[in-house]
C-alpha cells in the first residue's frame, strides 16, 4: 500500500483536530528509561516495568506480541538481519522456515534481502527482537522517508520529552484499555502507524472498544501511541 494512502490514514493535523474523517492520531507519553520501554499516556504517571512492557491495564504485555518495524538492513546472516530505523533504533530480525518474503505486492524470496534495502518487518515482538511471520523489501517512496522520520523524536536516554499531541485523541481511550490483537488487521494497523511515524518498533497492537486500533511505539521518546482508525 503506498505510504502516502497509509500516512492519510493518520491523524496528522493540528492539535486537537482529526483529519480524514475521523481518523485519529498521536497520543504521546513521556519517555522511558531505556530504548525499549513501554510509557504511558501524557495524561498519566510513566509505567514501571522491564523493556518492552506496559504497566498495568487489560491490554498490558506480558509476553512477546504482534508488531514490527521499518528500516535498513544493517547485516545479514543465513538464520537472521539486523535492521536499523530512520531513529538509530537496532532491530534484531530471526527468520525462520516459515517466514515469508515480499517486494512490494509480489511474493519473493529470502534471497531477495540484502543490505542497505530498506524494509518492512511484521511478526512477533519481544523488546528490540522480532522473530519475522512477513518480511516485506520497500519500494520507491515507501515508509522511513526522510520527511516522515523527521517527525519523530529519537530516543536520548536520561532526556525525555515533553508530552505532545498530534490529532484527537478516540473519546472512549483510557489507559490500559483494549485488547491485544495479532492477524491482518493488526499488519494494517502496524503498517500505517511506521508508514505515518517510522523509527521504533511497533511492540503490540490493541483494539479498542469502538473498533479503532492503538498501535504502541517503543523505541523513540516520541510518539509512543499511534491511533489509527477501522480503515487504516
Amino acid at each position: 500500500m503506498p505510504s502516502g494512502r497509509l500516512t492519510r490514514s493518520v491523524a496528522i493535523g493540528a492539535t486537537a483536530i482529526a483529519i480524514a474523517g475521523g481518523a485519529y492520531g498521536i497520543v504521546t507519553a513521556i519517555a522511558g528509561n531505556s530504548a525499549a520501554s513501554a510509557t504511558t499516556s501524557a495524561s498519566s504517571a510513566p509505567t514501571s516495568g522491564g523493556p518492552g512492557f506496559g504497566g498495568g491495564g487489560s491490554n498490558a504485555r506480558s509476553g512477546p506480541a504482534a508488531g514490527g518495524a521499518v528500516g535498513t538492513v544493517a547485516s545479514l546472516s543465513t538464520s537472521s538481519f539486523t535492521l536499523s530505523t530512520s531513529a538509530g533504533q537496532k532491530v534484531t530480525v530471526d527468520r525462520t522456515s516459515s517466514t515469508t518474503y515480499r517486494k512490494g505486492t509480489s511474493s519473493t524470496s529470502a534471497s531477495a534481502i540484502k543490505n542497505g534495502q530498506s524494509v518492512l518487518v511484521l511478526g512477533t515482538v519481544n523488546g528490540t527482537s522480532i522473530t519475522a511471520r512477513q518480511v516485506i523489501v520497500q519500494t520507491t517512496g515507501g515508509s522511513g522517508s526522510v520527511s516522515s522520520a523527521a517527525k519523530v523524536v529519537t530516543f536520548q536516554a536520561g532526556a525525555p520529552s515533553a508530552p505532545k499531541q498530534v490529532g484527537q485523541i478516540p473519546a472512549n481511550y483510557t489507559q490500559g484499555s483494549g485488547t491485544i490483537v495479532s492477524g491482518t488487521k493488526a499488519d494494517k494497523a502496524i503498517e500505517a502507524a511506521l508508514a505515518a511515524y517510522p523509527g521504533g518498533i511497533v511492540d503490540r497492537v490493541v483494539k479498542l472498544s469502538d473498533g479503532e486500533y492503538e498501535v504502541h511505539n517503543i523505541g523513540v521518546n516520541w510518539p509512543h501511541h499511534i491511533f489509527v482508525n477501522q480503515n487504516f
